[in-house]
């Protein structure tokens, strides 16, 4: 079982040191090493010259391009994710590759997490637990899989596809609601990554309207089987926005939407 690691960055040198050595310093070693510098103007590179890892420069093209393209490079059939930002116990790798020995039949894993706010360990609210198995309507209203967490068979993601790169953000929310229509999910309860918030360049702190993107995801399966569910999900995320673009005048989201709304 090899297993290619991506690190999509941008501008997060800071942090770098201690995401690689996070991954390096596995129990299980891992086969592959790829980062993707989505344009970065800080000293990246000269960080990850430290290291015995694959460095790939591109123009700033945004989150997911990066991480598509580490897919597309990476030679092996498991890959894992972690943000340049986030940091691995050093037994995460060797806890999901024990638990998919032994469940061959399942092809994608995440884990528990420690959430970091200004080195303050935040508390997860009750809509924010983690879910498993077949488990598509548990995650339409919001992401509980974090990115840095998962393991998933390179099938997969060539059957479902890979990031939307037209979405700003939500981009993770998008692709795991098209696996988990299809695919079942494992979990790993103990906490296995640590996820540092409160720096700069958070997309999911700094963009505005994120159930914009939401919703662009849950359009997709409008027509699945799990249509009522999603019309349900979708008429409250475009009650936000409508709402939201209402209290701030902003007739060309609020006509948008309306029509969307209409549509359905």
């Amino acid at each position: 079982m090899k297993i290619s690691v991506i690190i999509p960055t941008f501008n997060r040198a800071k942090f770098l040191f201690k995401t690689i050595t996070s991954i390096i310093n596995q129990t299980f070693k891992v086969d592959e090493i790829i980062l993707i510098d989505d344009g970065s103007t800080d000293n990246t590179k000269q960080i990850c010259e430290k290291f015995d890892i694959k460095y790939i420069y591109q123009k700033n093209k945004g989150v997911s391009s990066a991480r598509n393209k580490g897919i597309k490079i990476s030679k092996n059939n498991w890959i894992a994710f972690c943000d340049s930002d986030d940091i691995w116990e050093k037994n995460k790798i060797e806890q999901q590759m024990k638990f998919h020995q032994a469940n061959k039949d399942i092809l994608i894993s995440h884990t528990n997490e420690t959430w970091k706010f200004n080195n303050k360990i935040i508390k997860k609210k009750k809509f924010q637990q983690k879910t498993s198995g077949f488990c598509f309507l548990d995650n339409i209203d919001s992401c509980k899989i974090g990115t840095s967490t998962l393991l998933v068979h390179k099938l997969i993601l060539d059957d479902v596809g890979y990031f939307d790169e037209s979405l700003k953000a939500c981009e993770d929310y998008d692709l795991w609601l098209r696996i988990l229509k299809k695919y079942q999910l494992g979990y790993i309860e103990d906490e296995l990554i640590t996820k540092i918030a409160g720096h700069k360049g958070q997309l999911s702190f700094e963009t505005p309207m994120m159930d914009i993107y939401r919703i662009k995801a849950l359009l997709k399966h409008k027509n699945s089987k799990f249509q009522q569910e999603v019309k349900k999900q979708l008429l409250k995320k475009l009650d936000i926005v409508i709402t939201g673009a209402i209290k701030h005048n902003n007739l060309t989201v609020k006509n948008k939407y309306q029509l969307i709304l209409r549509a359905l």
